[in-house]
């Protein structure tokens, strides 16, 4: 049961859609659209595959976890963008995401109160829909269940070298429930899945409730956060030019197919979520849109031939926009590649502009730091993951 002290949220990242909370079934229809295969981790040499970081993210929404929400809410672009700059042996991973909710009251007694929200997925909108869509209910946190969950109900890569990590958040005793974390740590560990714990509280009740334990027992980290910490937006110069390109940016994507229109609101909903928090965090989000962490092959033309390697030619007419339906094969070539290279263009002055806004923002960090806080979720997720990739290889440009 839960405690009935007012112990403050503890909730990580995730990306949301309002979905009814008494809506406990896994969204199989969604999952042949979204989720990526890890089998199918792109070739790009003979004999060599495109590395893969899985992050799965397990987090608490019984009631006082609206703090650590808002925080993955606010931070999921810049934790997104730890690892634009990351390569093993000259290559980019594939960066997917899967999301966990669990000891919500409004899900199913007989699932443990679990519901997998998405599966391992590359679509950082979609992730960032659903962040948005969750809402917090009374109710019963089993970690050890929803562990071992999502190492049952997830396509894990089976290659050893790629990162593979459970990241849970709550706020409540790690020994809850029917299933023993133990066993359930021990699952994880033996398929090279490493578990990243938060406690939302202080250090020494996390250790004493066995959040540590668990990190441990599946060779992660253990981190405790104050989730309702106010975090501090500074906005930049660069701001208002960065949505500019940002707006142009939106217009170089080719929709296609049946879900074509539906992806482009989506797209224009997450930028409105974003700038709705802050300038900071849209510049954030426009930041990761522009690396190769952002896929849109399943809507988008430009991505689908050059990132997915899709061949136009084999593209239904009735799947087109309207614009294309009517130019011949040698023009909608053209079309798609003209696009890409307008797209490329303005991710140049993109990063540009990003890069003098970190200066900006980390002078005025400097200049308004008045003394040391406590580590927000991203601060937490970060600092392991990034140890965690370098250990596996993985290394970050600087």
């Amino acid at each position: 049961m839960t405690r009935i002290t007012t112990c403050l949220a503890c909730a990580l990242f995730v990306f949301a859609a309002t979905v009814p909370l008494s809506q406990a079934a896994d969204p199989v229809q969604s999952d042949k659209v979204i989720e990526v295969k890890a089998k199918k981790a792109k070739k790009v040499k003979k004999n060599q595959r495109q590395p893969l970081i899985q992050l799965a993210i397990l987090l608490d929404t019984s009631n006082s976890m609206d703090g650590l929400i808002d925080q993955a809410k606010t931070q999921l672009w810049k934790m997104v963008n730890e690892f634009i700059a990351v390569k093993r042996d000259g290559m980019r991973p594939l960066l997917t995401v899967a999301l966990f909710e669990y000891g919500n009251d409004g899900l199913s007694a007989s699932e443990g109160h679990i519901r997998r929200v998405l599966p391992l997925t590359d679509d950082l909108d979609k992730v960032s829909e659903e962040l948005f869509g969750l809402k917090t209910n009374g109710g019963s946190e089993y970690c050890g269940q929803v562990i071992s969950a999502a190492v049952s109900r997830l396509d894990w890569s089976k290659h050893k070298d790629d990162l593979k990590v459970i990241i849970i958040a709550g706020n409540e005793p790690f020994t809850q429930g029917k299933v023993n974390y133990v066993d359930a740590c021990k699952s994880a560990i033996s398929k090279g899945i490493q578990i990243n714990t938060i406690f939302c509280g202080s250090e020494a009740e996390g250790i004493n409730t066995k959040w540590k334990d668990g990190a441990v027992l599946a060779d992660g980290s253990f981190m405790n956060i104050d989730q309702n910490r106010r975090l501090v937006h500074i906005p930049a110069p660069q701001d208002k030019q960065l949505a500019e390109l940002n707006a142009r940016f939106n217009q170089t994507f080719v929709a296609y197919g049946k879900n074509a229109a539906a992806a482009v609101a989506n797209q224009t909903d997450q930028d409105n979520n974003a700038a709705g928090i802050a300038s900071e965090v849209l510049a954030q989000r426009i930041a990761a849109k522009n690396s190769v962490n952002y896929r849109n092959g399943s809507w988008c033309l430009v991505d689908a031939v050059f990132q997915d390697n899709v061949d136009i030619t084999k593209i239904k007419v009735e799947d087109l926009p309207e614009n294309m339906k009517k130019m011949s094969m040698d023009e909608r070539k053209a079309y798609v590649k003209k696009k890409k290279a307008e797209r490329d263009e303005i991710t140049k002055q993109v990063k540009a502009l990003t890069a003098k806004r970190a200066k900006y923002v980390t002078a005025e960090r400097a200049r308004l730091a008045k003394e040391k806080g406590e580590k927000t979720l991203n601060d937490a997720v970060s600092e392991s993951l990034r140890k965690q990739a370098e250990a596996k290889n993985f290394h970050f440009e600087k």
